[in-house]
């Protein structure tokens, strides 16, 4: 006799995925969102170079676990791997160090709030730099928008001097070009590979971890000095926050789409913020949420999630197509 299935036990069924796939994309900005915290903490024990070492050795080791039990294919060797190893580099060994570096200098939610740029500077980078897409009259207000949100941040009206915060603040914003770059990169070189994305991903922070690991000894022979609270900080920001958090947003992405997916990218600020202010006693001062709330407003912009008013009397201005969508 066959089975069947009444339209309650389907809705069930259906309501079950729908709320794992809201599970997933809600830990995924909240790991993304205390990575920021994990490195403040990390930073007690260890240099910036042996923060980001560990971060990217943790990270591969669990995407490759994950490669291995769900037999993943890795790519045929050839021309792919200098391309990987150019995201690797530029995606996870600059941007690693930089915020690292920069967290030395600067609060947690700080960094989590300059992270938001990233959309911004892929926007930039994809149209100036690599070409791989046309900016639209809305993409331009948002992206100047975007840059009003930094320097509202940086809050030049109270005095900036070079060294002080000023430095490791462009070094964070250094470190979100990189991401730009890297993702543009991708959509450029890499968007035909075939590979899948988490055997993708895989290879090019393995590939970091590498390269950070041969690094760290050269660069900062301090010992480490290690306690519980350092190791569960570094094993998070790895293991979590490169490795499981990678593959939570994939999931995200096929079931939701990668619009509704990239809304992430709104959470991660929020939960940095907060949690320094909670765990770290960081201070908020009034200009750099103003700021944030600008960068916010820019991204929804540069990445189209916010329709531009329609002419009066007239239908709406096209926008050229786009190769891809950022984020």
């Amino acid at each position: 006799m066959l089975a069947t299935v009444t339209p309650e036990a389907a809705s069930a069924g259906t309501t079950s995925r729908d709320g794992w796939v809201a599970t997933q994309f809600a830990l995924s900005g909240l790991v993304w969102g205390a990575s920021f915290l994990f490195i403040a903490i990390a930073l007690t024990g260890m240099t910036p170079v042996q923060v980001a070492a560990g971060r990217a050795t943790l990270g591969a080791v669990t995407l490759g676990l994950i490669v291995l039990v769900t037999r993943d294919r890795l790519p045929a060797w050839g021309r792919i791997y200098a391309h990987l190893a150019v995201v690797g580099v530029t995606f996870c060994v600059l941007p690693y160090l930089l915020f690292a570096w920069a967290q030395q200098h600067v609060a947690s939610g700080l960094a989590s709030v300059y992270n938001a740029t990233t959309p911004i500077m892929t926007a930039i980078i994809a149209a100036l730099v690599l070409r791989v897409e046309r900016l639209t009259r809305a993409q331009v207000v948002g992206i100047a928008i975007g840059i009003v949100g930094v320097i509202v941040i940086i809050g030049p009206w109270q005095g900036v001097e070079l060294g002080g915060d000023l430095v490791p603040q462009f070094a964070m914003l250094g470190a979100t070009a990189c991401y730009g770059f890297s993702l543009s990169y991708m959509r450029r070189f890499l968007a035909s590979s075939g590979v899948s994305a988490v055997s993708f991903t895989f290879v090019y922070i393995a590939i970091a971890a590498v390269l950070l690991l041969v690094l760290a000894p050269l660069a900062s022979p301090t010992p480490l000095r290690l306690d519980a609270t350092v190791i569960v900080a570094v094993v998070l920001l790895g293991a979590f926050g490169t490795g499981f958090a990678y593959v939570w947003n994939q999931n995200v992405v096929r079931a939701w789409g990668a619009t509704r997916a990239a809304t992430v990218t709104y959470i991660t600020p929020v939960v940095g913020v907060v949690l320094g202010i909670l765990v770290l006693g960081e201070v908020l001062v009034w200009n750099e949420p103003v700021g944030a709330a600008l960068v916010i407003v820019g991204v929804l912009l540069a990445q189209r999630r916010l329709r531009w008013p329609r002419r009066a009397g007239g239908a709406a201005q096209a926008e050229p197509h786009h190769l891809s969508r950022t984020g």
